[in-house]
């Protein structure tokens, strides 16, 4: 394998340093944080989301008589 100038001085310094003790160790550590970044950056499929109403309808409590329907919208009595 090849090395720029300065990658293999980058190499070094990260060896001196103590954060790696080989070349190996460094290679296969970058690769592994490669892949972690890149496998949460897949898109996920999600899920259409739901709204309140049809949330509420599909209730995980069914059979608690809980009545979800929407009840009629009266109007205010006004005094004239």
């Amino acid at each position: 394998m090849e090395l720029k100038p300065e990658t293999e001085r980058l190499v070094q310094e990260e060896i001196k340093r103590g954060h790696f003790h080989t070349v190996d160790e460094l290679i296969v550590q970058s690769v592994h944080a490669w892949r972690e970044k890149h496998q949460r950056e897949k898109p996920r499929a999600r899920k259409p989301k739901k709204n309140f109403a049809q949330f509420l309808l599909d209730s995980p409590l069914p059979g608690s008589g809980l009545k979800l329907e929407r009840q009629k919208d009266y109007p205010r009595p006004i005094d004239l």
